[in-house]
């Protein structure tokens, strides 16, 4: 096995300066944000009616959309995990998709959907006077729409790698679908399950784009902290001191995630998405 010091010998030197250059593109807009914090009010910022406002909103509307996520992304993971290769290639293909597509896009995409013209929102209003959009629904809806494939692919990929050596097993010792489901596959993909549900809450908080279109930015209602933090900055809303308040909360929220992240890969006892 190379050693540590054999190993970087590999890396030209003359890489250094462009990687440092990279590191300092990161670091460092994040180290001037957290110098700007005026720790002083930091307390009054965050807990101003606005600030605690958006913040509660964010909270209530990531936890329900991390939910959604579960409920829907635990059984497409498992399909998608025990397909074959073809149609597997398909649906993580398709699940991936809100990834790398603009935010924006996806609310413009969402309102078309479930707007008043849109074929599905159409159909809401007729039946049941229902209008999704610009409702605290439209947040939740939103906020999965762009987390739920953290989720998916984080417990997707943990079930690929467990195999399905146990489940052939217990199936063979008279074991039901179910039976094994619950006490074989999920219990074998919980890191992956949990890692993707920290991950989908910390994306969902973090969700601008399509809840900016889809859902609006009406205080109180659908002004999530992100929202507040562009709101604020545009010269409305909440304060700038409340706003670089909710900024510097989001970042330790990344933070903590990518903490928690790590104290389940597999180094640690879990899995990595």
């Amino acid at each position: 096995m190379r050693s540590r010091r054999e190993v970087r010998g590999f890396v030209p030197p003359i890489l250094a300066l462009p990687a440092i250059l990279g590191l300092a593109l990161l670091v460092l807009p994040l180290g001037a944000l957290v110098w700007r914090v005026d720790w002083s009010t930091l307390w009054a910022d965050i807990s101003s009616p606005e600030a605690v406002s958006a913040l509660v909103l964010s909270l209530v509307t990531g936890l329900v959309a991390t939910a959604l996520c579960v409920a829907l992304g635990v059984p497409l993971a498992l399909v998608i995990a025990r397909s074959g290769p073809r149609v597997s290639a398909v649906l993580r293909a398709i699940v991936t998709i809100p990834l790398v597509l603009p935010p924006m896009v996806g609310g413009v995409a969402l309102l078309f959907l479930l707007g008043r013209n849109g074929p599905l929102g159409m159909l809401l209003f007729q039946w049941w006077g229902i209008r999704i959009p610009f409702t605290t629904p439209a947040v939740v809806l939103a906020q999965t729409f762009v987390a739920l494939p953290f989720l998916v692919l984080a417990l997707e990929g943990a079930m690929r790698t467990a195999g399905v050596d146990y489940e052939r097993t217990a199936a063979t010792l008279g074991a039901r679908r179910w039976t094994i489901l619950r006490r074989v596959t999920l219990p074998l993909a919980a890191p992956g399950l949990v890692t993707g549900v920290i991950l989908c809450f910390a994306r969902a908080i973090g969700e601008f784009g399509a809840t900016a279109l889809f859902a609006g930015n009406a205080p109180g209602v659908t002004q999530t902290m992100p929202l507040a933090i562009y709101t604020a900055f545009n010269g409305s809303g909440v304060g700038q001191g409340a706003a670089v308040a909710l900024s510097l909360l989001l970042l330790a929220t990344a933070i903590t995630v990518l903490l928690l992240v790590r104290a389940w890969r597999p180094g640690a006892g879990g899995a990595t998405p």
